[in-house]
């Protein structure tokens, strides 16, 4: 009987391929957006750190020496002064005003837009350009076609029905203003309502009619409810852009005649007063509010998000 040997097979070594670690992907996910956010710090964020130092600063630019320290002695005098305590109830004033004639008006349209009619599409554009329309040229616009005493739209039309002629930015100066703003802002109102129009339970409408609904009680019981968070969300985000305006109050009335907004206030101090510090001040004041503002319009954003993603 002979013996088998069996030769032995050789074995290649079996290499273990190692998986990256969680902290490694994530930094490889966000390395493409590390240069937008360097840039976003350089254009945004140091030149806001360099103005609240400058806000604790005695600093007229006329007198770069004379400069000193004087801690929060700029924010006392911005909200103590007289004129500026004025012109923060004036951007009070002219933010809420605009915000709610705006919101009325778009919903008007929006409730009209969603509605099917010939020639829907060409409205709608119509309705959308006022928005797109850059500020200083709808100021402009309102300023000298609409308001001019001598060759305006609105005195030659009481022209031709015999009414009055009056100068509408000397005796209604604050009005002017508000109205060019409710002009431009109304669209974007519009906008917001539409989508929330669109966006409900179509389901929900039709069982409502078929119940004997009014077009009334559907409005009240069903359509106002829905738009609560669409309604919250274009206040809020009308108010940060109209908190910061300050093209349609320098352009139509130079911040005369009592309607110098935080702004306009802002500009005063810093390029004719030449207060760098006092001017710093108010900017950073107006900056922490638009910031609250904007808190919480991002939480309703989210909100409607998360609502969205539930129905889906």
């Amino acid at each position: 009987m002979t013996a088998t040997t069996t030769a032995p097979v050789a074995t290649t070594p079996v290499r273990t391929v190692r998986q990256p670690s969680g902290r490694l992907r994530a930094w490889a996910t966000r390395a493409p957006l590390l240069p937008a956010l360097i840039f976003m710090i350089v254009v945004t964020q140091l030149p806001f750190v360099a103005t609240v130092v400058i806000s604790f600063f005695d600093w007229n630019s006329l007198y770069p020496k004379a400069r000193h320290f004087t801690g929060v002695d700029n924010y006392q005098d911005v909200l103590t002064d007289a004129d500026l305590r004025h012109s923060v109830w004036t951007t009070i004033l002219l933010t809420v005003t605009v915000v709610l004639v705006s919101l009325v008006l778009g919903l008007l349209l929006a409730l009209l837009l969603d509605r099917r009619f010939k020639g829907r599409g060409v409205v709608r554009t119509l309705l959308i350009a006022p928005f797109l329309v850059v500020p200083v040229a709808a100021a402009l616009l309102w300023k000298h076609v609409l308001y001019n005493p001598e060759y305006g739209l609105l005195n030659g039309l009481l022209h031709y029905v015999g009414g009055p002629q009056p100068d509408w930015i000397s005796n209604t100066p604050l009005l002017a203003v508000e109205a060019s703003l409710v002009w431009q802002w109304t669209p974007f109102m519009m906008l917001i309502l539409l989508a929330g129009l669109q966006s409900r339970d179509q389901q929900q409408m039709e069982a409502a009619r078929v119940d004997g609904a009014s077009d009334w009680q559907i409005f009240r019981y069903l359509t106002l409810p829905h738009l609560r968070r669409y309604l919250e969300l274009g206040a809020l985000l009308g108010s940060i852009y109209i908190v910061q305006n300050f093209d349609a109050v320098f352009t139509i009335t130079s911040g005369g005649l009592g309607t110098a907004n935080l702004p306009y206030t802002v500009y005063q101090s810093f390029y004719q007063a030449h207060e760098n510090g006092l001017a710093s001040a108010a900017g950073v004041l107006v900056v922490i509010g638009s910031i609250i503002i904007a808190t919480f319009a991002l939480r309703v954003v989210s909100s409607l998000f998360r609502e969205e993603a539930g129905r889906a």
